[in-house]
């Protein structure tokens, strides 16, 4: 027997392939949306994954600002923002953050899914987000990402 042939494969950073997947927003809910595509980033969906190393893909979300919330979130749902100054604490409401900055509901959700070290931030400069149905990654020809809705 070789033992050579039974041994882990352990992903290198020089080796990993990347791949560009688009994700049209459009009606979806944020949650479950951003859940698949943390872990495209990560790179969980491929059989070379390995923790230590960032094996992900590159995903674009385009329509962000056609996002939907469950239940009652889009009035109820509040985001926090610190500066780190005495009474710095500001709330936002989902409802007025979409129509203020549309972006940032995916952006913080993703972001919120991701490891909180070097390797998460590395993992989150491959998200591209906008607002409209344009973009400027055409020459990378993205694929699109199939995300399941509630069943």
């Amino acid at each position: 027997m070789d033992t050579q042939s039974y041994k882990t494969k352990s992903a290198k950073k020089e080796e990993v392939q990347r791949n560009w997947h688009i994700v049209d927003a459009q009606n979806l809910v944020v949650g479950r949306m951003c859940t698949q595509i943390a872990t495209v980033l990560r790179g969980k969906h491929k059989p070379s994954y390995t923790p230590h190393v960032d094996t992900g893909d590159y995903v674009i979300v385009i329509n962000a600002d056609k996002v939907r919330f469950t239940g009652s979130k889009m009035d109820q749902k509040e985001y926090i923002t610190f500066s780190g100054y005495p009474g710095g604490q500001k709330r936002i409401v989902a409802k007025k953050l979409l129509d203020k900055k549309p972006i940032a509901i995916v952006e913080a959700a993703v972001k919120g899914m991701l490891p909180k070290n070097r390797l998460g931030r590395a993992m989150y400069r491959k998200l591209f987000v906008y607002a409209g149905s344009e973009h400027p990654h055409a020459a990378q020809k993205p694929e699109p990402l199939h995300i399941n809705p509630k069943k």
